[in-house]
């Protein structure tokens, strides 16, 4: 039987920042396992990523870091690239679009359109910030979501709803970089004729009727209204240029360039193994299958506007799905790395295991609906899925045969009924598990996995070898001969999901090289020879215990910015009460207890032993003036901050943070990048005014 050809991807990260467990159950973990799953299925497959390193992302990132775009990402590939490493993303190729022939390929796909009468040319009228004397290419502006309300949305797409936004439609719109409200300046730029498009993506976009509703909404809603050309250049001067003589300190916007990045990293792959044109294979020939891995927020992109352009330029084959999956928070909120909100990745990754965090993350994936990270919901599922259920059989299973069958398979007189149809059960639970890779079921197949290793468990305490090795040895041998071959199968359900715990356990079985050599199937069905002799039993998942967890818990209250922001505030809490909206109401009464007055910073400066407080003395007036200490570090210099005008909680009950009494809180806002802006009233307000 012919195997069946993939291209699979993963959305390029941004290298503006380090990622966090939220991308890995976006993006990454599920492709992993699909990949992981489909080559143990024998499939020709290819898993295409890099970082995505130009656009706004990068420029914004080096403003703040006093820095240059390019140093940022040579910064953040590498420190995403090593985070993929601690995860065990097997790629076949990580490249950058910083590279040449990215540069080339994504300036030849402009060309191309703009030839068949694709791309347009046309004057509109965008933001321009006089403060900055700059036009505001997407990210650096932001306001309300016209769709959803969502405050602080980005110019280009709502963080909530994941609506595609045109900046123009923004409510209360203003400068990222300095908060100024903008001005409309005319300006020139290039369309791709999506409109002209439309009855093509229509009649493709129609086809997938076996995509995800939540892939297939958002799109099918834009259709429905009628797509209008979307501009493809910036006015920037980091990113690929704009291969035109008319098109100076223009550049080809990211979001055109980025999934071009898939088949440039595709062509580096293929030039890496001495066989340049082999890429062709995978983007050209119609008998390939091509996954895109995202987040909901690039469902509009993969969707629409990429598969548009490679209808536009031609030869080119389009996406077979995208298993969009929704947003993975982190104890309650969105994972926030600038606002600390996050799980640090070496500290974690010195204190447990990556097939851990991976097992974790796949039984909680965000596939139809958001999920989250819980640390007591980490500590309960490796302690009584993995130690106690999966690790315990095979370990018990395995020492008890090195003990009293001299470490070897044994040799089984006979088979009974229940023996025979336990490992008949083997191809069954193969079979469950693999189909629900292959559909992008990743819950769905932890939950086959784990329900597998429940009925392992089972037949072990039924069978009780520990009696019967005493008065009937016979019975005891056939017993344990299966229970090897079982624990051989779930070494082999492991491999996509946790897949140093499935070679450690093949070690065990002494079948260290079936790690690799046995397909899929043969998981199943394989069975160990007897008499073969089995490595040493070990522990496969340690227990966490309570105090590890109580240590992550307040580890994460410490982090906890010390301000109040939309996510997070330490202001009395009152008693909720759902509202129609589905948010929380209060009444005046409880909103009174709160005391906001107005404050001016006299001095700051940074709290010795700590990256991420200030310690400011802010004069509050006839209140006096206060040392409050506030979690802003990261975001503002100490030099930025004196003689500015904050509102402050007042009659918050003062907090000791290292040693040092804190007497207020500061009050913020955090932007969907996570940056905590402070919250800055009228100069005209003196020290002390009340807010109400």
């Amino acid at each position: 039987m012919p195997r069946q050809r993939y291209l699979v991807t993963s959305a390029l990260p941004y290298a503006n920042g380090p990622l966090h467990f939220g991308h890995i159950a976006g993006a990454y973990l599920p492709a992993d396992i699909y990949v992981r799953y489909l080559r143990l299925a024998g499939e020709d497959v290819v898993y295409i990523c890099g970082t995505d390193e130009h656009g706004v992302a990068a420029t914004i990132t080096a403003l703040r870091e006093n820095s240059t775009p390019r140093a940022v990402v040579d910064k953040y590939h590498e420190v995403i690239r090593r985070l993929f490493e601690r995860f065990d993303i097997s790629f076949d190729n990580f490249s950058r679009t910083t590279k040449p022939h990215h540069y080339t390929l994504s300036q030849e796909f402009f060309t191309k359109l703009n030839d068949k009468g694709l791309i347009t040319k046309a004057s509109e009228k965008q933001y321009y910030c006089p403060k900055d004397r700059m036009f505001l290419p997407d990210r650096y502006i932001s306001g309300t979501c016209p769709k959803c309300g969502q405050e602080n949305a980005r110019g280009d797409e709502c963080p909530r709803c994941g609506s595609w936004i045109d900046q123009m439609t923004l409510a209360d719109p203003r400068c990222t970089l300095c908060g100024s409200v903008p001005e409309l300046r005319e300006t020139e730029h290039w369309f791709l004729r999506l409109d002209t498009l439309q009855p093509d993506l229509e009649r493709w976009f129609g086809s997938k009727t076996d995509w995800k509703a939540n892939v297939k909404s958002g799109p099918g809603g834009m259709l429905k209204e009628g797509l209008k050309p979307r501009a493809v250049t910036r006015d920037l001067d980091w990113g690929v240029p704009v291969p035109l003589p008319d098109a100076a300190g223009k550049v080809i916007y990211v979001w055109f360039d980025a999934p071009i990045g898939y088949i440039s990293s595709t062509i580096e792959w293929a030039e890496k193994r001495g066989t340049p044109d082999e890429w062709k294979k995978y983007w050209c020939d119609p008998g390939t299958r091509l996954v895109h891995f995202i987040g909901k927020d690039n469902i509009v992109f993969h969707t629409l506007v990429f598969p548009a352009m490679l209808m536009g330029v031609g030869d080119y084959i389009l996406p077979d799905n995208v298993p969009a999956n929704e947003f993975y928070n982190y104890e309650g909120k969105k994972f926030s790395t600038s606002g600390k909100w996050y799980v640090e990745p070496e500290r974690f990754f010195s204190r447990y295991p990556a097939d851990v965090i991976r097992y974790v993350i796949a039984a909680t994936m965000p596939e139809n609906q958001d999920s989250e990270f819980r640390w007591k919901d980490f500590q309960t599922r490796n302690n009584s899925e993995l130690a106690d259920t999966l690790g315990n059989f095979i370990n018990r299973a395995l020492t008890f045969v090195v003990k009293n069958f001299e470490g070897r398979v044994p040799s089984p007189a006979a088979l009974s009924e229940r023996d025979r149809a336990m490992l008949e059960s083997r191809a069954q639970a193969t079979s469950r598990v693999g189909e629900a890779i292959a559909a992008c079921t990743f819950r769905r197949a932890i939950e086959e996995l784990m329900g597998f290793a429940r009925e392992c468990n089972r037949y072990f305490d039924e069978r009780a070898p520990w009696k019967s090795r005493k008065d009937n040895p016979a019975d005891c041998a056939a017993a344990m001969y299966v229970t090897v071959q079982l624990s051989l199968t779930l070494a082999a359900l492991m491999r996509p999901f946790m897949p140093d715990s499935a070679k450690r356990t093949c070690v065990m079985l002494g079948a260290g090289d079936l790690v690799t050599s046995l397909d899929w199937a043969a998981g199943g069905t394989h069975l160990l020879p007897e008499g073969v002799a089995l490595g040493t039993p070990e522990v496969l998942f340690r227990k966490i215990e309570d105090e590890t967890i109580a240590e992550e818990l307040a580890l994460l209250r410490e982090d906890e910015p010390a301000v109040a922001t939309p996510a997070a505030s330490s202001a009395p809490q009152p008693v909720q009460v759902p509202a129609q909206n589905g948010t929380s109401e209060i009444v005046y009464d409880d909103f009174s207890k709160v005391q906001l007055v107005v404050g001016q910073v006299q001095s700051a400066a940074r709290k010795e032993g700590s990256d991420k407080l200030l310690r400011l003395e802010v004069d509050l007036g006839a209140l006096g003036v206060r040392t409050i200490l506030s979690g802003i570090a990261a975001h503002y210099a100490p030099e930025e901050l004196a003689g500015r005008r904050v509102v402050v909680v007042a009659n918050l009950k003062p907090r000791k943070m290292m040693g040092e009494l804190s007497s207020g809180m500061i009050l913020c806002a955090e932007t969907p990048e996570g940056r905590l802006e402070l919250v800055s009233p009228d100069k005209a307000a003196p020290a002390g005014s009340p807010v109400s």
